[in-house]
């Protein structure tokens, strides 16, 4: 399956749920909570990938990566940003140094 469907398909899942019952969908129990608690969902799943890559758990590192993802594209939907926003910034970059990327973005950066 195209990864791009996946996202686009996840995304509109995601998207329904914004003002659902938060007692029968985990993601509507999200949004009632608001972004500060899908902001620690973010970085609770962050630091489980950091734990598992460090475990070199490889299919560990995968789950804890689309939990990630799956979290990332909530608060996505929460500003009402769509994959294809994201997927259109990454194909901007393509062919740029990250070096001359981050400089053009102001981030300083030391090698």
């Amino acid at each position: 399956m195209d990864s791009k469907y996946i996202l686009q398909s996840l995304n509109d899942t995601i998207s329904s749920r914004k003002g659902g019952d938060p007692e029968s969908s985990y993601v509507a129990y999200l949004f009632a909570k608001g972004q500060d608690e899908i902001l620690k969902k973010i970085v609770e799943e962050a630091g489980e990938v950091v734990l598992a890559s460090k475990d070199d758990d490889k299919i560990k590192v995968v789950k804890e990566i689309a939990d990630l993802w799956f979290h990332t594209l909530v608060l996505m939907a929460q500003h009402e940003i769509h994959p294809e926003d994201i997927l259109g910034e990454l194909e901007s970059r393509q062919g740029v140094s990250g070096i001359a990327e981050k400089r053009m973005r102001g981030t300083i950066f030391k090698g």
